[in-house]
């Protein structure tokens, strides 16, 4: 909900205010984000529209405006009409270099002239019922369709689950020359949620430079607030870093690779030290945007403190003719008051309801079996057959084909952009495999990978101008293969047109969308020298246009980002793909980090998530079979490796393991997501029914027998069977320990020791209860002890290092 009265303004969703109002100076001060200002029943008669009400937002301004009285001892004044207002107190809405506010700004540009002194002041606002879209880049929207008032529940639902989206434009105007700056603003009510994104527009006769234009500014009237970000590298994305902003500034940016990256992520946190995951103030950060970004939160010596976010300035530059426009992305914020799970869990509501699009954004997501791990590059389609009819036997849904399958791809030195099957190894082209895993019961999809060109290559040696290099000089390459030049549209019509008749040429319903190496040698024939700061930008914006087409032409297919793992997680990526491969590391030990970093800021329904073999490919760690799958479980699930190589014993299991999946499937896709602790993870469902909770053991150690699993987001006032995923154990496990029991001696590992664990098996420890939600959420359920060198039973829980459990609750009704 947006309210207006005259200059003043204030941005409303269920738990959250952005408050804002235009000075007599023609500057936007920004006043408040955080808590909400107005109860429930303020809510309600505002939705009623009693304009008696408004008049409240005058009260509060006067009662939360900056009493700025003099002037700062060596500030400057912004104006003698404006005494004694000194911007660098000031918090505000945009913020530019010249006039005084000498912190970050929000844009930088240079004139004609060689002025760089920005000076934007208020022109106008308009509140609008119908959102609109950024032109060249995307950005999210709303579904009206999906609300509780169509749904005829509209009596019944709280008011901001009554209210839809809402969109603010307000137009700032320069002072000294004819370009205007558009701050949009969109309000999403019911997940707590606003966005922002900015518009350039050149009214004049002359070229202005654009050195910078973030997205986002907020400022916040106090220091000592902390940046929390996520970093990494290849097969170790999303790790927690926390640094506190007493002064100067913390940053997280992606500086260079060209991808939003594994490196850098562009989801942020700010918070107070003691913010904790159930309460605390918490705002949670984001870009619709897949390039290199920056992030700050700078604090000045009058404790205030600015964040900013958007396009990396570093190495940026945009030329904006006479009657142009240049959009910046949209930045996605989130406040919530009860700590980092409750700013995780609108996060997720968001990017679920309007980021994510299509027909697959409220689709439970198939089980796969992708063969990369399993075969590689060496693979025929008999290899294939036999794995995807293991697959079957299991009942996984899905078998994907791996990079392989076109050209002269027997390993990653050619191949790369001739999108031509390979006969050698599928004579029956892709549609006579898809017809024959079709027969088995299972849909069909295939691995791409179009940004880029090997040099061994047909499309290479016709069309070297589309390879994105710096002439004359020799260039840098990536798992031996070079980048094609996005920001030429006959490119991106190249790969339309050859992608749509791969996609047209077989059943196919899934793509895997992959882009393995970052940028370098940045350069286009294209573009003009002096355009060529340019290139990174103009790229994505043709990425954008090709994923765009694609994804309408084939509405059907489901599609998964990829970019060396997690390299371009982002919502630019999921505003066209509902899903992406969250790291190239499927060992379910460091999978548990990954996706809980993951966790704060993208629903578990957007993170691809695999078995794969052991010892593991990336780390050569092993662990069980079970606990690979019940940290895989937490997202679009499936498995990567030979099921034909596997024992008899563990294809049960897989088959145990995908039933038991499609069951709970709906809660963990779907579910609301909670961290009930670095090593523990639970989903509830939306109406609170059932719930799906992992406990990981990180670290065994003896006669620790006490645990216990406290829950977070049950119905207090409900009741609930609570049950573990009671599994087979293989009584090797044991090793010698069998002596203790058999009578006769048995050689560990030797052949007795084999034929007695093939026909003996160990039932698990079998935990059930029934309590109410208010003892599973206060107190937890105390489970049965661990093994510690006496005993064992079905009352016994076997719980080694790195070995997992999953525990059901199901509402009584």
């Amino acid at each position: 909900m947006i309210l207006r009265n005259g200059n003043i303004f204030l941005l409303q969703t269920k738990g959250s205010s952005y408050f804002m109002q235009v000075l007599p100076s023609g500057h936007i001060e920004h006043i408040h984000y955080g808590a909400s200002l107005i109860s429930d029943m303020q809510y309600e008669k505002f939705m009623k529209n009693e304009s008696a009400e408004e008049g409240l937002l005058s009260d509060m301004a006067k009662v939360l405006e900056i009493k700025h009285k003099n002037e700062g001892g060596n500030m400057v004044v912004y104006s003698k009409e404006s005494y004694p207002l000194c911007l660098e107190v000031m918090p505000l809405e945009m913020s530019g270099f010249g006039k005084g506010d000498i912190r970050e700004p929000l844009v930088e540009l240079t004139f004609a002239d060689g002025s760089s002194t920005c000076d934007f002041l208020f022109e106008s606002a308009e509140i609008s019922d119908e959102l609109g879209s950024l032109e060249t880049l995307p950005s999210s929207y709303d579904d009206l369709g999906k609300g509780a008032e169509s749904a005829g529940e509209e009596d019944k639902a709280a008011p901001w689950e009554k209210d839809h989206a809402q969109q603010l434009t307000i137009t700032l105007k320069d002072t000294g020359y004819d370009i205007r700056l558009k701050m949009i603003y969109k309000v999403y009510p019911e997940c707590d949620t606003i966005t922002r994104s900015a518009v350039l527009i050149n009214d004049g006769d002359a070229r202005v430079k654009v050195d910078r234009l973030l997205s986002i500014q907020i400022d916040f009237q106090q220091s000592g607030y902390q940046l929390t970000s996520f970093h990494g590298r290849w097969a170790d994305e999303m790790g927690q870093t926390v640094s506190v902003c007493n002064a100067g500034k913390v940053v997280s940016e992606e500086l260079a690779a060209g991808e939003s990256g594994s490196r850098s992520n562009p989801f942020t946190m700010v918070s107070m030290p003691d913010t904790t995951e159930t309460a605390g103030d918490c705002y949670g950060f984001n870009l619709v945007y897949s390039g290199n970004h920056y992030s700050s939160l700078s604090s000045n010596g009058t404790f205030l403190s600015r964040f900013v976010s958007g396009i990396q300035p570093t190495g940026f530059e945009w030329l904006l003719e006479a009657g142009e426009k240049f959009e910046a992305p949209e930045a996605v914020m989130t406040y919530s008051g009860r700590g980092f799970g409750g700013m995780s869990r609108s996060m997720h509501d968001f990017v679920r309801k309007h980021i994510v699009r299509g027909v697959w954004r409220d689709k439970e997501r198939p089980i796969l079996i992708n063969n990369w791990e399993a075969t590689y590059f060496n693979f025929n389609q008999n290899s294939l057959l036999k794995i995807a009819k293991e697959a079957s036997k299991a009942g996984i849904e899905l078998f994907v084909l791996d990079d392989g399958w076109f050209g002269k791809r027997n390993d990653d030195h050619a191949g790369l952009g001739d999108w031509i099957v390979n006969t050698k190894k599928l004579p029956d082209g892709l549609g006579g495999l898809a017809e024959k895993i079709n027969a088995m019961g299972m849909k069909f999809g295939l691995w791409v990978e179009p940004e880029m060109v090997n040099e061994d290559s047909d499309l290479f040696r016709a069309h070297p101008e589309w390879a994105v290099r710096i002439p004359g000089r020799s260039h840098s390459v990536g798992r031996t293969q070079m980048i094609l030049d996005l920001t030429r549209t006959d490119v991106q019509d190249y790969i339309i047109d050859a992608l749509s008749k791969v996609f047209s040429s077989a059943n196919i319903s899934y793509i895997k969308w992959d882009m393995n190496r970052i940028f370098s040698d940045r350069f286009s024939l294209e573009l003009p020298a002096e355009r060529m700061k340019e290139f990174q930008h103009r790229y994505y914006i043709g990425l954008y246009r090709i994923m765009g087409t694609l994804t309408k032409k084939f509405p059907e297919i489901l599609f998964e980002g990829c970019s060396a793992g997690g390299n371009r997680f982002d919502l630019g990526i999921l505003s066209f793909f509902p899903q992406i491969w969250a790291s190239d590391d499927t060992d379910a030990e460091c999978r548990m980090d990954i996706q809980r970093g993951y966790s704060y800021g993208y629903p578990a329904n957007t993170q691809g998530a695999h078995v794969s073999a052991v010892p593991n490919h990336q780390t050569l760690h092993t662990v069980p079979l079970e606990t690979r799958f019940s940290v895989a479980a937490f997202g679009c699930f499936g498995y990567e490796l030979n099921l034909g190589e596997l024992s008899e014993q563990q294809r049960k299991q897989v088959a145990d393991q995908v039933e038991f999946y499609k069951k709970w499937r709906k809660v963990f896709q779907f579910g609301d997501f909670y961290r009930l602790d670095k090593y523990r993870f639970m989903v509830v469902s939306k109406d609170k029914s059932a719930a799906v909770a992992l406990i990981f053991q990180k670290e065994s150690r003896p006669n620790n027998d006490y645990l216990a699993l406290k829950t977070m987001g049950l119905d207090e006032d409900a009741v609930y069977e609570v049950a573990n995923r009671q599994v087979s154990v293989n009584i090797k496990a044991f090793g010698s320990l069998i002596n203790t029991m058999a009578p006769i001696h048995v050689k560990q590992d030797g052949i007795i020791h084999g034929i007695i664990a093939r026909h003996y098996k160990m039932n698990g420890e079998k935990d059930e209860a029934v309590a109410t939600g208010s003892m599973l959420n206060s107190c937890g359920v105390r489970l049965n002890p661990d093994y510690g060198g006496t005993g064992y039973g079905e009352d016994t829980r076997m719980f080694r290092t790195g070995d997992a459990r999953l525990y059901v609750f199901a509402r009584v009704e």
